[in-house]
């Protein structure tokens, strides 16, 4: 890093920049924080406080949203970054009208949309997270009682319904990642960990022979993996590097015999390890974010 005579700044003194960040929206605030935390993380060296305020859908809620920022950006010296999802004009009015650094994620579509359909839009807010698609809210609860249900192979009597099965060894990231499909996307998933009789073995559990064509298989670093064992049982065999990568060598090594598609889950979040399961098996999502 260099200051501003071109000489190197020591890293010990390098300061970190902090800014507060607000998502605003007219419902719950998961689309704002989705596609602010998409930009955010382009940003190195940032620390960002993060702030979420929902269901803004008045211009009175919104005059004491306004407060709020403008009392951040007095307090910190600094302008907040505003990012917004708000649909209707008067209300969005007034939180640009903040002293915070706003963007807007609907007003530069809106209007090359309106153009290109020759239609107007509504502008009617509660349209991303609204009820009335009973269908949909209920595809949602299924698949997750379904993934509760069959975490961890305490179940495999419904393994018929199951769009893919994730298998792999303790700790590999599989229950968040079948809820996460679950929730998402209404994708039925079940997991399956594989056991240490179930690796020696090199053979397919008997419960899963049958599904084949349905497995997925979650592989980790293990070095990695020992670090999220220790954290559960510290100084076990459990969380052993020799056991530890015993378990990882053998699980690859079953499912490249048995032809399992896998995916290195170390350096990838939930959504990318879900999306990049829906990509490789052509699974068809029954829901759209």
């Amino acid at each position: 890093m260099k200051d501003f005579v071109g000489g190197e700044v020591p890293i010990h003194e390098a300061t970190v920049i902090k800014r507060t960040v607000f998502f605003v929206s007219d419902q719950t605030g998961i689309t704002a924080e989705t596609l602010g935390h998409s930009l955010m993380t382009q940003f190195d060296g940032i620390e960002f406080r993060q702030v979420t305020v929902p269901f803004i859908s008045t211009v009175d809620k919104a005059i004491e949203a306004v407060r709020k920022i403008n009392l951040v950006g007095e307090h910190e010296g600094i302008r907040p970054i505003v990012f917004s999802t708000l649909v209707g004009e008067d209300v969005r009015n007034v939180v640009r009208g903040s002293d915070g650094f706003f963007l807007d994620f609907f007003d530069p579509f809106l209007a090359p949309l309106e153009n290109e359909l020759k239609t107007d839009s509504t502008h009617v807010s509660s349209r991303t997270h609204r009820m009335a698609d009973t269908h949909a809210y209920a595809t949602r609860i299924d698949a997750t009682n379904f993934a509760l249900a069959n975490d961890d192979g305490s179940v495999v009597r419904d393994y018929e319904r199951a769009d893919v099965i994730l298998v792999g060894v303790s700790r590999s990231g599989k229950t968040p990642t079948c809820l996460y499909l679950a929730m998402q996307y209404g994708i039925f998933a079940a997991n399956y960990p594989l056991t240490e009789d179930d690796l020696e073995s090199r053979k397919l559990p008997a419960p899963l022979e049958a599904y084949a064509r349905k497995l997925f298989g979650l592989t980790i670093r293990p070095d990695r993996l020992q670090q999220i064992r220790n954290e559960r049982r510290p100084d076990s065999r459990y969380s052993s590097p020799r056991q530890v990568a015993f378990e990882v060598r053998a699980a690859e090594s079953l499912f490249e015999r048995h032809g399992v598609p896998t995916i290195d889950a170390t350096e990838c979040s939930i959504e990318e390890i879900s999306s990049r399961i829906l990509d490789r098996t052509g699974i068809e999502r029954r829901l759209r974010p």
